[in-house]
């Protein structure tokens, strides 16, 4: 019986001890105690650094605006200046105007009084005699004029132009007549391969008219081993055709097949 009344009267002291319910007052009470006893604690220091920058930040900006009200005003105070300046300098110009403008005035005014004045004597001028004119008298030398002329003259004239005609036929007679030329570019072609090509350009060469003349050749391959010679000639287009110039190299029928012209052009 005694243990149990001791249990209970423990049981009823813990009951009515309420310290667990403040324990967020007794904790707050424990660290303020010991804030005093070791000084602030970091979260503090922090703050309080912070505030200071902040403070220090806010002073800086505050001269900033400051230094930059004043050179605001500096810049100011000197476009003032040049304003000015400018304003005087175009004063100036407007004066110099407004004086040039009077001169000239007053010259229109003159220059327009001036014609009335000289007009005056223009018109008070003598007028100018005519010179006088000699007659001619009346007496022989009409005798002496030929309003006519004369049949001697006239024939004169007549035999200068004639020499000068007969002149002219005579030098233009003298000047040579110009020759149209061609320039004629032949392919002469062989029967076969075996064709001797040198006895045929002898052959074909031994053509000779009045107004012809044979110039440079080749050989140009045709295939399968044949070749044909090409020739150019120049002739007078009055004295030799080409009907004409292939009739007589087509003669020599055992070497020449045909005759055809590849090229012709006026000289």
């Amino acid at each position: 019986m005694p243990k149990q009344s001791t249990k209970m009267s423990g049981l009823q002291c813990l009951a009515s001890e309420n310290i667990w319910f403040d324990k967020h007052s007794y904790d707050e009470a424990e660290k303020r105690f010991y804030e005093g006893v070791n000084g602030p604690s970091t979260q503090q220091q922090q703050v309080k650094t912070a505030l200071q920058q902040a403070k220090g930040r806010q002073q800086k900006r505050q001269h900033r605006n400051s230094s930059s009200h004043a050179g605001g005003d500096q810049e100011l105070v000197s476009r003032m200046k040049s304003l000015e300046l400018e304003n005087q300098t175009l004063h100036k110009v407007v004066e110099n105007m407004r004086a040039a403008m009077q001169k000239l005035e007053s010259r229109v005014a003159v220059l327009e009084k001036s014609p009335a004045t000289a007009a005056v004597p223009c018109a008070k001028a003598a007028p100018v005699k005519a010179a006088p004119v000699k007659q001619v008298e009346n007496g022989d030398d009409d005798d002496d004029i030929d309003l006519f002329g004369s049949d001697e003259e006239d024939d004169e004239a007549a035999r200068l132009k004639q020499e000068r005609l007969d002149a002219y036929a005579a030098k233009k007679s003298k000047k040579p007549a110009l020759i149209a030329k061609s320039s004629i570019l032949l392919d002469v072609k062989p029967w076969d391969d075996e064709t001797d090509m040198a006895k045929l350009e002898e052959c074909v060469r031994s053509v000779q008219m009045d107004g012809l003349l044979w110039g440079a050749s080749k050989l140009v391959p045709v295939g399968y081993g044949i070749k044909k010679l090409q020739i150019n000639c120049v002739v007078e287009d009055d004295k030799v055709g080409t009907d004409i110039l292939e009739e007589e190299i087509t003669k020599f029928e055992d070497f020449i097949q045909s005759v055809d012209v590849a090229a012709f052009n006026k000289i």
